[in-house]
């Protein structure tokens, strides 16, 4: 089957014999046994539900995964990441990602005595010389939050030992633009409260792999920490799901026509999206994406300019978060950001003067026009 079929057809209900086309919401904490030593596949919903089990195998298909796991949230889906690493092993990260990711890294992953490199991935001699014997991950994000820097998965994996993991968090082209694991990577990440959910109105996670070993360690801790989806927000997911193709073709199309926009105004002084990148990064977007996305972050020329236009904002709303159908514009310098020392939040280019769009599914027009005004 095509994406958008598998997308509408993809989760179906094995136990199904109602004719309902929707997964049912199985809200079961525990199920019972038919005999003893037998079981009906399900035992207790901290091991699997049967709501959240089509969920996974949906996600696996559109990412080309032997397995996924549906986690509580996309940081819960990066600590089960790190938790299959040990005392004393090394993580290769990108210079600029999600300020909740380097929170992690930076926070709970040194209490658990794990170490943390920031590079640029565009500059393949800086990840030469991060490694260490103990490197375990090297974890990209492409493009990156919210600096919209590309990086070329097949050619990072390339300059990988094969006992080093490549982990790309795909949240912001997700599986529709682009698929890591035909490009090398071994685990893909995502924040599913993003795109995949897509309305703004649950919290989820996701990890996608076709090593199945490394499926299992990730079972065992979902299984042991109890950090898997709960049915009713598998349910919302396997619906969203349905829609995804046609929300990501109109959110990038919004986005195009608000940068043609954004060029031609004066208080705007940079725009950061991966098609405006250099000619090398435009190439490798092109090479290992099939879209771009509707992302979009942009610097206007003072901060009182930025804030004025983050409360005159009408349609758009300012809000943390992204990949939803309402268009959403934050600040990272005071949001998503906010917990990186200033001299790094400056270094990335994160200052009191960049603002991040997530377009959503508007009429266009009605979005220029907010922006017009939130920017007169």
């Amino acid at each position: 089957m095509n994406f958008d079929t598998i997308c509408v057809h993809g989760a179906k209900d094995p136990h199904n014999n109602t004719g309902a086309l929707a997964v049912p919401i199985y809200q079961s904490a525990t199920f019972a046994h038919p005999g003893v030593g037998q079981s009906t596949g399900y035992d207790y919903a901290r091991v699997q539900n049967p709501t959240r089990e089509p969920l996974e195998r949906l996600i696996a298909a559109l990412e080309g995964a032997q397995e996924a796991l549906a986690f509580a949230s996309g940081m819960a889906a990066l600590d089960a990441t790190l938790s299959i690493l040990e005392r004393g092993d090394h993580i290769i990260a990108s210079d600029d990602l999600y300020g909740g990711s380097a929170r992690l890294f930076d926070s709970l992953a040194t209490r658990a005595d794990l170490q943390t490199s920031y590079v640029d991935f565009s500059d393949q001699n800086q990840l030469k010389k991060a490694l260490k014997p103990k490197t375990k991950i090297v974890f990209i994000e492409t493009p990156t939050n919210p600096m919209m820097k590309v990086t070329d998965i097949a050619a990072i994996k390339q300059i990988l030992p094969p006992e080093i993991l490549l982990v790309v968090d795909n949240t912001f082209l997700t599986p529709y633009f682009q698929k890591p694991l035909n490009l090398g990577a071994d685990l893909i990440l995502h924040s599913g409260t993003k795109y995949l959910a897509g309305h703004n109105d649950t919290l989820a996670g996701f990890l996608a792999t076709n090593n199945l070993e490394l499926a299992e360690k990730l079972r065992f801790i979902t299984k042991t920490v109890g950090t898997g989806l709960a049915p009713f927000d598998s349910f919302l997911l396997i619906r969203s799901l349905k829609t995804l193709p046609l929300r990501m073709e109109k959110s990038q199309a919004n986005a195009l026509k608000v940068i043609d926009w954004l060029a031609q105004q004066p208080k705007v002084k940079k725009i950061y999206y991966p098609s405006l990148g250099d000619e090398k990064s435009v190439a490798i977007s092109k090479k290992q994406a099939t879209g771009f996305g509707a992302m979009i972050s942009f610097e206007v020329d003072t901060e009182a300019t930025a804030i004025k236009a983050l409360e005159k904002v009408q349609i758009i709303l300012y809000a943390e978060s992204l990949g939803g159908v309402e268009t959403l514009i934050t600040y990272p310098y005071l949001q998503t950001h906010a917990d990186l020392p200033e001299e790094r939040r400056l270094a990335l280019g994160i200052n009191n003067r960049l603002l991040r769009l997530s377009l959503g599914v508007e009429n266009p027009d009605d979005l220029l026009a907010d922006l017009e005004r939130a920017l007169a």
